[in-house]
């Protein structure tokens, strides 16, 4: 059934005293969920293994207290009453088919200890660096001598736990190993510290522990960043990235490579590609004889071939595609290369463990359920006998609806008012930067035109009477919402009158119409919004040549990208492109050819030519269909109507993944018991 172009992704590769069943390689990588939801982590890991990933990687496991990163839910292997918790783990994963491999880390200057309040760990005294005012103990050698018997002890737990990988983990600027190799960090005047031989003896100390701790029961793994894109600040691919690669060539049986810090090895597609990452692990494999992996959002499997065929890679490493379709492998097996749900690099997962809750995924929206919920990402259970549901509303929303409705076995109806398929991610893709996230709709449009059992209209605006004359049983509402232009948000809570005295231009106006819509400017665009919508369109019409200023009340250009790892990148961007930028200022008047904004703080204004203003604050959920219906509800029963629901941003706005969720969850609960949401269902 497979294409033979994709054979060679299919061959076993022996690491060490184990053997992966193919290439495929999930990678360590943060799931939100860790040491406070380990089942739900464990669950979540062997739906990758049930997809084919060849080995499937925990996230960052801390081996002592003395690397404590609460609140972060990250893993935690301190003693032996984890070992049990990752046993379970290790068996669904075997049971599935697939290695499972343990990335042990020592968090040192990166943690404060906020729950054990040991001092953090550090090659010199340093401060942390995170913000809390907490300094970091330069070791003598009787820490250095514990932090080793640390390490050790956590990998003989990694082996008993059953893992068949151990990492030594150096990268991201957030281990302790890693710390000792950087001259920024590492200050030390003895053995450990100065000349790179010297910085990297702890290293070579701890892999020779870990690998007497895991005998030949375990596969040794080094992961380390190659590149840190600070120039001669930093490691560089052409400098110590290379020689430290050579320097340990033959010395694990596995290189698992990639960039520091953590924005530079997971950019959103907003910035970067697919494969972004070759220019700067390309040469890895000409230093060493071992297995290596690295990542770079791999989402086609042509692409993948050619890296192993140019001998780039031996493994395809991936965290982000993994979660967007944890049985991307089966369907290359399969010959199902057009049912892949694609990662679109939006990096709402990763936004999970900075905001310290299980990731969701825009693609995936069983991701993080598998055991709370039992969901399964290709599995729906199919309805008990026939049924009709008609979905009003092509967006996100609407779509999975429709999808995930049709392959439970229903008849289905989807209609949209409108003369495409998508509604906001068909707008939004055609944002800078933002094309990858078409791939919702079309992952969906294409399941959809494949079923036999939907039937799919658009142009067609319905009405509550149209609804009530098709009699039919199901209704989803997901006709979406609007973006408000009375300034109303987060800051200002309230419309504000004075917007009147000048032009408007709404964010629909300008996802509808692009640039033209707002004119030859000056134009502010006010961001109260504080995700990736104020910056995108700022960056689309200063492209476009427009006298552009951005103004925000919060200290950061869209302020919630930090959570996605793309605020410092917008920021720039919106620099590169000459957008002038004004933080922690809010709306305070309003002229014809002008606004006038005020510190949020000490209320100084200062006035800026506006001639077009583009408030991004806030949406509204397009609620008169709904209000209509609801006013007709002692006529549902005679026209056939049982359930009626809306879903989406009709409902309440949030991010696409939460609309698509919303749309799964409505499929999923068709002909069953209402989900509960007492407080069982979320421990």
């Amino acid at each position: 059934m497979r294409d033979p172009r994709y054979d060679i992704l299919f061959e076993p590769v022996t690491i060490g005293p184990v053997t992966t069943r193919n290439r495929f390689y999930q990678v360590p990588h943060c799931s939100g969920m860790g040491h406070r939801y380990a089942r739900s982590d464990a669950h979540m890991r062997a739906m990758k293994a049930e997809g084919g990933w060849g080995v499937v990687s925990t996230q960052e496991t801390e081996i002592h207290p003395s690397s404590d990163l609460t609140p972060s839910n990250q893993g935690r292997i301190w003693d032996g009453a984890d070992v049990g918790v990752f046993r379970e783990m290790t068996d669904l994963i075997h049971e599935r088919g697939s290695l499972a491999a343990v990335q042990l880390a020592h968090n040192g200057l990166h943690t404060a200890n906020r729950l054990s309040r040991i001092a953090p760990y550090a090659p010199s005294d340093a401060v942390v660096d995170i913000d809390d005012p907490v300094q970091a103990r330069g070791m003598d050698k009787a820490d250095i001598r514990e932090f080793r018997r640390w390490h050790r002890d956590a990998a003989i737990r990694a082996r008993e736990a059953g893992f068949d990988i151990v990492y030594v983990y150096a990268g991201h600027d957030m281990t302790l190993l890693m710390h000792f190799l950087l001259s920024r960090h590492n200050h030390r005047t003895d053995e450990y510290g100065g000349s790179l031989e010297n910085r990297l003896r702890l290293f070579r100390e701890v892999l020779a522990d870990t690998r007497d701790a895991i005998g030949d029961r375990c596969a040794l793994a080094i992961r380390f960043a190659v590149d840190e894109l600070m120039g001669s600040a930093g490691v560089e691919r052409d400098g110590e990235g290379r020689d430290i690669v050579a320097a340990l060539a033959e010395e694990p049986d596995l290189w698992d490579v990639n960039l520091s810090d953590w924005s530079n090895d997971s950019q959103s597609a907003r910035f970067s590609q697919e494969g972004y990452q070759e220019d700067y692990t390309r040469f890895v494999k000409q230093v060493t004889t071992k297995p290596v992996v690295g990542v770079g959002r791999y989402t086609s499997p042509d692409t993948m071939v050619r890296v192993i065929r140019q001998g780039h890679l031996d493994l395809i490493g991936a965290a982000r595609p993994s979660i967007a379709d944890p049985f991307l492998p089966r369907k290359i097996q399969e010959g199902r290369i057009d049912d892949i749900r694609e990662c679109i690099g939006c990096n709402i997962c990763v936004a999970g463990d900075n905001i310290v809750a299980p990731m969701r995924c825009t693609q995936n929206p069983t991701i993080g359920e598998e055991w709370r919920k039992g969901w399964h990402p290709e599995k729906v259970p199919a309805l008990a006998g026939p049924a009709a549901a008609l979905v009003v509303g092509g967006g996100p929303a609407g779509l999975e609806a429709a999808r995930a409705l049709a392959q439970r076995g229903a008849s289905v109806i989807i209609a949209d008012a409108g003369t495409e398929w998508g509604g906001r991610v068909s707008r939004e893709s055609r944002l800078p930067g933002l094309s990858s996230w078409a791939r919702v709709r079309d992952w969906r449009l294409g399941q959809l035109r494949t079923a036999s059992n939907v039937e799919m209209y658009l142009s067609s605006p319905l009405t509550a009477d149209d609804i009530l004359a098709y009699g039919i049983a199901h209704v989803a509402i997901a006709v979406g919402g609007r973006w408000r232009e009375d300034g109303a948000g987060r800051f200002h809570r309230v419309p504000l009158p004075f917007l009147k005295n000048g032009k408007i231009v709404g964010v629909d106006l300008l996802l509808d119409q692009g640039s033209v819509a707002a004119g030859p400017g000056p134009v502010v665009i006010y961001d109260d919004d504080r995700y990736y919508m104020g910056s995108a369109l700022a960056e689309q019409l200063a492209a476009a040549g427009i006298d552009t200023t951005y103004v925000t009340p919060t200290p950061l250009v869209a302020a919630w990208t930090v959570n996605t790892l793309e605020q410092a990148r917008i920021h720039r961007r919106l620099l590169e492109l000459g957008v002038k930028i004004r933080l922690l200022s809010a709306l305070a008047d309003r002229a014809a050819d002008s606004v006038t904004i005020r510190c949020v703080y000490s209320g100084a204004a200062e006035i800026i030519p506006c001639e077009v203003l583009v408030p991004v604050t806030a949406r509204l959920p397009s609620s008169e269909l709904w209000t209509a219906l609801q006013a007709r509800r002692e006529e549902w029963l005679d026209s056939g109507l049982t359930r009626v629901e809306r879903i989406g941003d009709c409902l309440a706005p949030g991010t696409i993944a939460a609309a698509n969720y919303s749309g799964h969850r409505f499929a999923r609960s068709l002909g069953a018991l209402a989900e509960t949401e007492s407080a069982d269902a979320f421990r």
